[in-house]
């Protein structure tokens, strides 16, 4: 499972122009589910971004994580986070999960940063998306679940 993690003062989804979910600060997380991965990817991923350190204390310190400043999370579904672009032009999407077990381990991860006491929002799976934010710092990261980078 691959993710990409902005930290956000604002962000947004909509689907054919109606607004899916939105948040104030905290994380955009792009989510992608690739095959093989498994609960524990969801839960380990969940548990990792929830509790990131990665907001400005009074020192201004990365020391703060979301539960720290009232932060929530966007949650989008993105396949293309596994895509293979080291051969051709086109990309490989055949390490994707497919639809059914991606759409599960997106709702087991969503469900595990609700249990640790992360409001979240989401779009919907397998729906083209809008997606407006406004990264802050601007802090990106990139984490799997099954590799370090």
């Amino acid at each position: 499972m691959r993710a990409v993690v902005q930290r956000v003062s604002q962000a947004k989804v909509t689907i054919a122009g109606e607004m899916a979910g939105a948040i104030e600060r905290g994380f955009v997380v792009l989510l992608g589910v690739a095959e093989g991965d498994s609960p524990d990817d969801a839960r380990y991923l969940a548990q990792k971004i929830s509790g990131l350190r990665v907001f400005e204390d009074a020192q201004g310190k990365m020391n703060l994580g979301l539960a720290d400043v009232a932060g929530k999370m966007l949650v989008i579904s993105q396949f293309t986070l596994l895509g293979d672009c080291r051969k051709g032009r086109r990309p490989s999407f055949d390490g994707a999960a497919r639809p059914e077990l991606a759409r599960a381990l997106y709702e087991e991860f969503v469900a595990a940063v609700d249990e640790a006491g992360i409001e979240t929002a989401t779009g919907r799976f397998q729906e083209h998306m809008r997606v407006d934010l406004v990264n802050d710092g601007p802090v990106t990261l990139l984490l799997d679940s099954r590799r370090e980078f």
